[in-house]
């Protein structure tokens, strides 16, 4: 099995997706011992905002089909997810690839691949909290990897800049659910 992880996050090692991410890729792969882990850190080594030149360079893709599984990292920045995931999302969601049109609408040709999203916010977005509205990260994510015929897995650490308590709850929770996921 090959491990495609992808981080995300500006706050290096203070990272609550980064102990997450990392946790569920221990996990996965102490159950296959074959396991071969790819790990790209966007911070660390950023790709170039989307350019048509950049569109040329198939790598990234390649990278994304050759993984059974992906597990993301994925931070709320501003009530949105970090340009640094997106400028990855744009080399991966490519017509003729991983989607194409039909006069029936959009068919998504990247199935069959397991996608895991650690979702990490400073405050609470729930669906019944007043900030619900402001939730860009796992909505855009639901969709745009839909669109690609993938039902992508959430994790959920959020409330983890409310204060020491509520952060340390919401990595033990999150933690927690790594046993979930990993079955």
């Amino acid at each position: 099995m090959t491990i495609l992880h992808i981080d995300s996050s500006i706050t290096g090692e203070a990272s609550v997706s980064r102990t997450i991410t990392r946790a569920i890729v221990e996990r996965l792969s102490a159950s296959q011992p074959e396991t071969t882990i790819v790990h790209r850190d966007l911070v660390a080594q950023p790709l170039d905002h989307l350019t048509l030149a950049a569109m040329a360079d198939t790598a990234v893709l390649e990278e994304f089909f050759a993984a059974e599984t992906i597990v993301i990292g994925a931070p709320m920045y501003n009530f949105s997810l970090p340009s640094q995931l997106k400028a990855w999302l744009d080399r991966i969601f490519v017509a003729g690839r991983t989607f194409h049109y039909t006069p029936e609408g959009p068919k998504g040709l990247a199935g069959g691949r397991r996608v895991i999203v650690v979702l990490s916010r400073g405050g609470f977005y729930g669906p019944d909290t007043p900030a619900a509205n402001l939730e860009h990260v796992e909505s855009y994510l639901r969709g745009a990897f839909g669109f690609i015929g993938i039902e992508p897995e959430f994790l959920l650490a959020e409330g983890i800049n409310i204060g020491p308590d509520e952060r340390l709850t919401a990595i033990a929770q999150a933690i927690n659910d790594v046993e979930r996921l990993a079955a």
